[in-house]
């Protein structure tokens, strides 16, 4: 399940990519597909271990073009240990939203990245994400969990005082939304209530089959209720 728009980021194969926070690695692993020198960062090594095999397994089944390459490397967003501008494109995906000092996180996503490069960073959306903060203190109240709620002008405020260009926003996941809102209502933890499983089931076959039925009624939703904001960035070219 992809939040980033990789064709509205510019990557092209070959280029050298960050994702910072990936997480299990989702989007990492599309930016591999697509032939691009890969490094997924995380903080937490276990997460870390499964994207790396991952990235092995892809490359002995042959889903990944020659010469792409791909790596882990563990670490703080707050000291990025990358060299200045050493990145075609960087994707941070819901990962800003867990961290205190998120102007710092920014700054380093801008320094690791080149002079005309580009930026994707997602957030939780201000709407659905305060709903879900309303309904339930369990749903942000842990250890690493959500500490802000962004709007778009906050979050384009930040990254463009960093130094980068503001080129677009999109949003994704209209269909995730009310399910999350469901889990909120009836408890975060309570997946077994029926309601909450159905809806699961429904979001599986979704992301499996992506049949038309709900390509439209996301098409429909995510400009209402996407449950992700994506915002697109360029850094001025050094000239």
């Amino acid at each position: 399940m992809l939040t980033v728009d990789f064709d509205r980021l510019g990557l092209q194969p070959g280029e050298r990519v960050l994702d910072m926070g990936c997480g299990a690695g989702r989007h990492a692993f599309e930016m591999y597909r697509r032939g691009a020198d890969v490094i997924a960062f995380d903080q937490d090594a276990d997460e870390l271990s499964g994207v790396r095999e991952l990235f092995v397994a892809m490359q002995e089944a042959g889903e990944v073009p020659d010469g792409a390459e791909a790596d882990v490397k563990e670490g703080d967003a707050l000291a990025l240990p990358f060299a200045d501008g050493e990145f075609d494109r960087v994707v941070a995906a819901e990962v800003l939203e867990h961290i205190p000092a998120d102007l710092q996180a920014i700054d380093e996503l801008v320094r690791v990245l080149r002079p005309g490069g580009t930026l994707a960073v997602t957030v939780p959306r201000w709407f659905p994400e305060l709903v879900c903060w309303k309904l339930s203190d369990d749903y942000h109240n842990t250890p690493g969990g959500h500490i802000r709620i962004y709007s778009d002008k906050e979050l384009i405020g930040k990254v463009t005082n960093a130094g980068l260009v503001f080129e677009g926003k999109d949003h994704a996941h209209g269909l995730h939304t009310p399910y999350w809102w469901l889990k909120c209502a009836v408890g975060v933890k309570n997946d077994d209530h029926p309601l909450v499983r159905a809806y699961h089931r429904l979001l599986v076959w979704d992301i499996m089959k992506r049949p038309r039925a709900t390509r439209a009624a996301e098409a429909v939703l995510d400009p209402l209720v996407g449950k992700s904001m994506v915002l697109y960035f360029r850094k001025p070219d050094a000239g």
